[in-house]
């Protein structure tokens, strides 16, 4: 008995002495040794960008109150957001269960009654007993701080989730905007084809057309009917989508604004370097790195003895039978050691799958890095060929225009054909519409260019 009252002693000296954890791989070190091959330039590649430091707030910046509004709806009702919250008060929980392992476990026992069977004894009273486990090799804090990395890695996806989730809505604010635009486009070609037939029967019946000429005029208005038949299926399709995002019952109700909105002027770009420190993705793939380091460790350190003190007091009586002569309360204290000897290789392997986890883990970051600079090379690169194509498709509208009320006038007064008209028509339509799938497509890249370079879509403080 003498002998245990000195564990408690033996149990401080050996916490003191404990063995100092290894520091995790830092972010230095990571992307010098996974981006080695990449040689990250000083600028990004796309000419005409800004160095500037990347802006925050970009969604304020479409100058849209509606589009604002939608996005706070989604943030409040999407169930991927919600789940991705979840994920985040998981993963503190498990903070919460691994940091408990360093504090002792204390636990209680109390029996008692009017009657007691034979297998207890009789006993009435209590039992507190105490056990910790000296963390000497750091096993049990590598698994706490592993915790804490994945919970860290979490709350970064939770960012970039609601990054992602208000770029998702923008875009889809943007292209079931676009549908509706279509639709307007193509009734107005429905009407001008209606009236092209109603010319074609005038003229059959002046004597200067054809039935051959009305027939042409009737397919080429089918055609748009159902062309517009088309649009209208795509536009419900994108009103759906959009309201699946914001939580609501895709019944293809929400209304829409009647035109894009203006972009402004170019976007600051920060530099290629700085997007490692500040893409939440990247973060969360660091993250990972720490964490798979800590477990790799844990399942090291898991090979070695542990030790655990003990200790007890309890206040029990019997009817049945009488105690050891002594006073009551009861106290004890004592020791244990816990050696794995031989396990089968289990502990090894354990070790080796931990490690592959690690090398996994930055396999990741360096995929991660890469798709990252890829977004904003290809964000960029999409700004510049689509202000150009819609330079392009400005000149082709006007020119198309012209041409087709050339091709009318000469029809009406019979120095042309009917199908020259129908030509300059679909002339006209193909590029209205090609126009405006460019000037959607230059806000949805827009939105593609804010999310790659990882700025908020709010102001922050």
């Amino acid at each position: 008995m003498r002998a245990l009252r000195w564990l408690p002693g033996v149990g401080l000296i050996f916490c003191v002495s404990a063995c100092v954890l290894e520091p995790e791989p830092n972010r230095e070190q990571v992307q010098a040794q996974m981006l080695a091959n990449a040689a990250i330039p000083a600028a990004w590649k796309e000419r005409g960008t800004t160095s500037a430091t990347v802006e925050n707030d970009w969604l304020a910046k479409f100058n849209d109150a509606q589009l604002q509004a939608l996005v706070v709806e989604a943030l409040e009702f999407n169930a991927d957001l919600k789940m991705a919250s979840a994920r985040v008060e998981e993963a503190a929980a498990y903070v919460s269960v691994a940091r408990g392992k360093l504090w002792p476990a204390v636990s209680a026992l109390g029996r008692g009654g009017i009657e007691q069977s034979s297998d207890d004894a009789g006993l009435q009273g209590g039992v507190v007993s105490v056990s910790w486990e000296l963390d000497l090799w750091g096993r049990v804090r590598y698994g706490a701080r592993s915790a804490a990395d994945q919970h860290s890695a979490s709350q970064a996806d939770y960012t970039f989730a609601r990054q992602s989730l208000a770029a998702l809505v923008a875009k889809s604010w943007f292209l079931a905007t676009e549908a509706s635009l279509q639709r307007d486009q193509a009734r107005d070609m429905v009407v001008a084809a209606t009236t092209l037939l109603d010319l074609a029967q005038n003229r059959g019946r002046v004597g200067i057309g054809s039935e051959y000429d009305v027939a042409l005029a009737r397919v080429n208005l089918d055609g748009y009917r159902d062309g517009l038949v088309q649009v209208d299926l795509s536009r419900e399709q994108a009103l759906r989508a959009l309201e699946a995002l914001l939580g609501r019952y895709p019944s293809a109700e929400i209304a829409v604004a009647v035109r894009l909105p203006a972009l402004a002027s170019a976007v600051p770009a920060g530099l290629p370097s700085e997007l490692l420190e500040r893409r939440p993705d990247i973060m969360a793939a660091e993250r990972r790195i720490g964490a798979a380091f800590n477990r790799t460790q844990e399942a090291r350190m898991a090979r070695l003895p542990s030790i655990s003190l003990t200790g007890s007091v309890s206040d029990l009586t019997s009817d049945l039978f009488v105690l050891q002569e002594r006073d009551q309360p009861q106290w004890g204290v004592g020791g244990k050691v816990l050696a794995p000897l031989f396990t089968g290789g289990a502990l090894k392997a354990q070790v080796a799958v931990r490690t592959a986890e690690q090398k996994q883990a930055i396999a990741a970051y360096t995929s991660t890095a890469l798709k990252a600079f890829n977004d904003v090379e290809n964000a960029l690169s999409s700004e510049a060929a689509m202000r150009t194509r819609e330079m392009v498709l400005v000149a082709a509208v006007t020119e198309a225009g012209r041409a087709l009320q050339f091709a009318e006038e000469r029809y009406r007064v019979g120095s042309g054909d009917l199908r020259a008209v129908q030509q300059q028509q679909l002339s006209l339509h193909s590029a209205r519409m090609n126009l405006l799938r460019v000037q959607s497509e230059q806000r949805v890249q827009r939105v593609n260019l804010h999310l790659a370079l990882g700025g908020d879509f709010a102001a922050r403080p």
